[in-house]
């Protein structure tokens, strides 16, 4: 794991044009959140949280579009990621002139599918649950969740990405465990 530990300072005093330096490598490409490593997922979490701060800010999109736990919603991960691969094809420097005007018509499917999301998840302005899954005949329920209020948007955000990052280097390492070899060192 990288020695850099994303903090809500990261994103104080930061200028709205330090947006357009991206922490990715080039060219832009899809995002499978199920098989990234350590490393790449918190490159990839705060990257995607970047733009997501500026999407909101430049749209004007209320929590009912993109709330403040959108990072603990899965389906709604998903649908930001793509968007975000989306939008950065669209303004790519060798892009047809006419592909913004392409990502803003699926900006606009995309805002309705979130709004749906978010509220079939029951995530809002000042408070979170995890979103409810519909139990199959045969599978065990699961344990009743409680809304927790949200105090601290970018405190929770540092937390949720250090324990994905934590919980895919213990998965990554008891992998290489397994296999009788040590994990290799990033350089």
């Amino acid at each position: 794991m990288s020695d850099f530990v994303p903090t809500a300072e990261a994103h104080e005093g930061r200028d709205e044009d330090d947006d357009d330096e991206s922490l990715v490598a080039e060219p832009p490409h899809p995002i499978n959140w199920n098989l990234l490593t350590a490393n790449d997922a918190e490159v990839e979490w705060l990257e995607l949280n970047r733009w997501v701060y500026w999407l909101r800010r430049t749209y004007g999109l209320p929590a009912a579009v993109i709330p403040p736990y959108w990072h603990r919603h899965p389906e709604l991960v998903w649908e930001l990621s793509a968007l975000h691969l989306h939008w950065l094809c669209a303004y790519d420097p060798n892009q047809n002139g006419s592909a913004p005007l392409g990502w803003h018509r699926d900006f606009a499917d995309a805002r309705l599918r979130l709004r749906d999301w978010v509220a079939t998840s029951g995530t809002r302005l000042d408070r979170d649950r995890p979103t409810r899954q519909a139990t199959w005949p045969g599978e065990e329920p699961p344990t009743p969740s409680e809304e927790s209020m949200i105090t601290d948007r970018e405190a929770d955000f540092v937390e949720f990405v250090v324990d994905d990052v934590q919980h895919r280097q213990t998965a990554e390492d008891e992998f290489y465990r397994s296999l009788g070899d040590p994990p290799l060192e990033e350089s």
